[in-house]
């Protein structure tokens, strides 16, 4: 078990997330992002199940089938795609599981998490092209709504290709922009 290593990698993390979203003006988020990563609930799995490299809660699920650190944590924090997953409605009418659109200062907020999740993780090995190809890797199982996928895919291409402060000043004029998304 690892409660300190755990809480410097969710307090480092925690931190760039807040930083990156004052850069983008988000204030309240920037300073409320991932509270519930302290709660008895995720902070003791997180130490038991602590890698370093990786997020605990992969290695939870390995071991016991399910991480009930990630279940407390996407139904508590917005800026998670899986946390708007409910029944939809198909346009012929039959309803079925999937993503709903997120709003888009959790989109932004979510850019904010992956770019800082990728860089604590990754830390000298981190390229600005890490979140993005994390995303088209995922993208076969992710249940994340079309247009909320293609405004983050976006987002991180834009770090990916051109860097950081283009990354930002990108994402805060979508946040500005009210005829997009």
């Amino acid at each position: 078990m690892h409660p300190v290593k755990h809480f410097r990698t969710i307090t480092e993390h925690r931190n760039l997330v807040c930083r990156y979203c004052l850069r983008l003006g988000l204030v309240r988020q920037g300073l409320l992002h991932d509270i519930s990563k302290y709660s008895p609930v995720e902070f003791w799995r997180g130490a038991v199940y602590y890698q370093g490299d990786r997020s605990p809660n992969d290695q939870e699920r390995r071991k016991t089938g399910v991480s009930m650190a990630w279940m407390h944590h996407k139904g508590r924090n917005k800026h998670h795609f899986e946390y708007w997953i409910d029944y939809v409605i198909n346009e012929d009418g039959s309803v079925g599981f999937g993503g709903n659109k997120m709003p888009k200062k959790y989109v932004a907020e979510m850019f904010c998490d992956r770019v800082a999740a990728c860089k604590i993780y990754k830390g000298d090995k981190y390229t600005d092209a890490d979140a993005h190809d994390y995303l088209i890797r995922a993208k076969r199982w992710t249940m994340m709504h079309p247009e909320t996928f293609a405004a983050i895919e976006k987002m991180l291409r834009v770090l990916k290709e051109e860097g950081e402060d283009a990354a930002f000043a990108y994402v805060r004029s979508w946040l500005k922009d009210d005829s997009v998304y």
